[in-house]
């Protein structure tokens, strides 16, 4: 089981738990079944609106969920939050990208707080 901090400036942080593993469970499913008012349009990762910041919880894992898909590496680049140089280091570096849409993201065995 995963936990999931959700903050915003505008509601109160709410924590929930997740089921980690699933392959249909994205963050913003969880965020809609737990009534968190993450922004979205498009839910297939084209749009951009559900652009989210994640942390990892336990700073010795930063899993972050599962690797970026290649919608997120476009709009994350298109809108300024990842440069090319940033992505190819996280590549070669196995690092998580703070930046991730709601839509795409598939929640690990984690505890992770999202700012949205």
């Amino acid at each position: 089981m995963a936990l999931i901090t959700f903050s915003s400036p505008e509601y109160k942080d709410k924590t929930v738990y997740a089921v980690a593993g699933s392959h249909t469970e994205t963050l913003l499913k969880i965020a809609r079944e737990n009534k968190i008012p993450i922004n979205y349009e498009c839910e297939d990762g084209e749009c951009g609106t559900c652009l989210i910041k994640v942390s990892s919880v336990d700073n010795k894992l930063q899993r972050m969920g599962g690797p970026l898909t290649e919608k997120e590496k476009d709009v994350l680049k298109s809108s300024g939050k990842l440069t090319a140089e940033e992505m190819e280091r996280m590549i070669v570096d196995d690092l998580p990208s703070p930046w991730r849409l709601a839509c795409q993201m598939i929640v690990r065995d984690e505890d992770i707080l999202v700012e949205y």
